[in-house]
């Protein structure tokens, strides 16, 4: 993979996740029971599974972003991919949890936005995010 794609990727895994959280935000102000049975319950869904799939693999795919584009000194990059793998596989076994339910309240949902996994992990992004645009 080329850089340029490996830096689209990154994007896009970003937005992805980006636009999950802030859908799931406004799901989980509705106050609804359940997902089931409404549009706004399916698209919630579809932003979770979205999501699940941004994240697997995240870590590695990072570590071989860094390793391919030769970026020196790699350690401290290596080092905060660490991080940023914890708390995307902290964050996605939060999501599936919540999409292994038969119904998903806007409760459930409030409760996974409040999560510092997942919220640890969107600032991740942004940091990690924010410093490779610096070096491109």
């Amino acid at each position: 993979m080329s850089a340029a794609e490996s830096l689209a990727e990154l994007d896009a895994r970003i937005d992805i996740i980006e636009e999950a959280y802030e859908f799931l935000l406004a799901y989980a102000s509705q106050g609804l029971p359940s997902d089931i049975g409404s549009d706004t319950g399916r698209q919630a869904r579809e932003y979770l599974k979205r999501c699940d799939t941004a994240l697997t693999g995240f870590g590695t795919f990072l570590h071989d972003m860094i390793a391919h584009a030769g970026i020196e000194p790699a350690a401290p990059y290596l080092a905060f991919i660490g991080v940023i793998d914890s708390d995307a596989r902290h964050a996605q076994a939060a999501i599936q949890l919540v999409l292994a339910q038969a119904s998903i309240s806007s409760q459930v949902i409030d409760n996974l936005n409040a999560s510092i996994h997942l919220r640890a992990l969107l600032t991740d992004l942004f940091l990690i995010d924010e410093v490779l645009k610096s070096r491109r």
